[in-house]
């Protein structure tokens, strides 16, 4: 909080002197900074300037009114929050005020904790807002970055991790398995750290080892047979941006200690060469593996394992965040059926609802394939016959009993999701295991043995 709040005041407007100096002291004993004013007239300057964290301001003040200010921020500002401070017969005025556009009211006397719990909720909000406005212009700077999709709680975790050590220069280790999207958060971290510089991609699995020296450092022309020229390596070509080591635990050992060197001292010499070239950049590492589990096999180098993973970030695998998945379809049949020139196919709630509780081993790469292969497949027909339910031809086919081989389905796909484990089944599902287990008697549906 504290460097948020160096840059973010808290606006406090009270034309009682003991109030706003009872408010102040209780607010800067918290670590919030305030700049206290008796009027909205003295307050106005440093609001438009940007200083405004929040506001609090009283209903009743001399000169312009908190309900003035209060329109006049919204009009400018609608996402900034502003609390107002209410009498007791202020109360009606007050909720008027919130359907205005206020975020919160405090009757007096109110007590400490319950302005400081008002402010803290109105900073996290303010804070938010300005992160997705920060992720609005970097996405503007960089329109060829592919986005991090999703709302999960996994997710928004992990977004705000790249919001707080993106700007750090700091070497970065990203855990991911396949498909989980571990060259998306790099580039992600690259455009955080506002570094001018390239992002530079390198795939240590698909380096042949022959030539993996020469590709990482370079060479002089004539270092060895068919070197005719001088070339520029992948940490030199990086410096001034971000080296993305994609599969760090195919690196070969011996390359290994050179890397290591070349990260402590941040520079290198090409292959023939004796010449020190400084770098500045950033290196962001992935693996899909243990590499703590391979060093202590001998297979990885266990220094330059703690040398790279200074920050750690874990990627979630997509049955981790199955709620994404209606978005990132969403997103990829819709970029499908622009590339392919195709209408965008539909999906009934039914089928969502099975893929959701599909295995996803390959991930978001696995659902983007998917998205790709569903476009194809469909014609408008075919998305027009998705979303319309099939005509039953027993009439006495009743809506209690749809209801009940709708529900049937869904448990059979959750148990063939889990390989007929009930409890992975029932929490996928969201009910208790006796209650599951009272549904397989029911349908007569066969879980696995324990």
């Amino acid at each position: 909080m504290a460097d948020f709040l160096r840059a973010q005041t808290v606006i406090l407007i009270e034309d009682d002197f003991s109030i706003r100096l009872a408010m102040t002291q209780t607010l800067e004993l918290a670590d919030f900074r305030v700049a206290a004013y008796e009027s909205a007239e003295l307050a106005l300057p440093a609001i438009q300037a940007g200083e405004a964290a929040m506001v609090i301001t009283d209903v009743r003040l001399p000169g312009m009114s908190g309900l003035t200010l209060l329109a006049q921020l919204t009009r400018s500002d609608p996402d900034l929050p502003v609390i107002m401070i209410t009498g007791h017969g202020d109360v009606s005025m007050a909720v008027q005020a919130m359907r205005d556009g206020a975020y919160d009211f405090l009757e007096k006397p109110f007590a400490a904790e319950r302005l400081l719990e008002t402010c803290q909720r109105a900073l996290e909000k303010r804070r938010l807002v300005l992160d997705n406005r920060r992720l609005r212009q970097t996405l503007a700077l960089h329109p060829d970055t592919p986005q991090l999709i999703g709302d999960s709680a996994p997710m928004l975790k992990l977004k705000e991790r790249i919001r707080h050590i993106g700007p750090v220069p700091v070497d970065v280790l990203i855990h991911g398995a396949t498909g989980t999207g571990k060259e998306v958060v790099a580039r992600h971290l690259h455009d955080a750290s506002g570094r001018a510089g390239p992002f530079v991609a390198v795939n240590c699995g698909a380096l042949p080892e022959t030539v993996f020296e020469s590709e990482m450092f370079g060479h002089e022309a004539g270092a060895f047979t068919g070197a005719g020229k001088r070339r520029i390596g992948k940490l030199e070509h990086a410096s001034g941006g971000t080296l993305f080591l994609d599969e760090i635990e195919s690196m070969p050992l011996a390359l290994q200690v050179k890397l290591l060197r070349a990260l402590q001292e941040r520079q290198i010499e090409r292959l023939g060469g004796n010449q020190l070239i400084p770098l500045d950049l950033r290196v962001v590492a992935a693996t899909k593996t243990d590499l703590l589990a391979l060093s202590q096999r001998q297979q990885f180098r266990e220094d330059l394992y703690f040398r790279l993973a200074v920050v750690q970030l874990l990627l979630p695998a997509l049955q981790d965040r199955r709620d994404d998945i209606p978005l990132l379809l969403q997103h990829f049949t819709a970029q499908a059926a622009q590339r392919f020139g195709l209408p965008v196919p539909a999906w009934s709630p039914q089928q969502m609802q099975q893929w959701q509780l599909r295995e996803w081993p390959g991930n978001v790469r696995e659902l983007k394939n998917f998205a790709h292969q569903l476009t194809l497949s469909m014609t408008q027909d075919d998305a027009t016959a998705a979303q319309t339910e099939p005509e039953i031809a027993d009439h006495s086919f009743s809506l209690p009993r749809k209801v009940e081989q709708f529900e049937a389905d869904l448990i059979a796909a959750a148990l063939k999701a889990h390989q007929g484990q009930v409890a992975a089944a029932a929490q996928t599902l969201g009910v208790p295991r006796k209650t599951l287990y009272d549904k397989l008697r029911k349908y007569q549906l066969m879980a696995a043995e324990s």
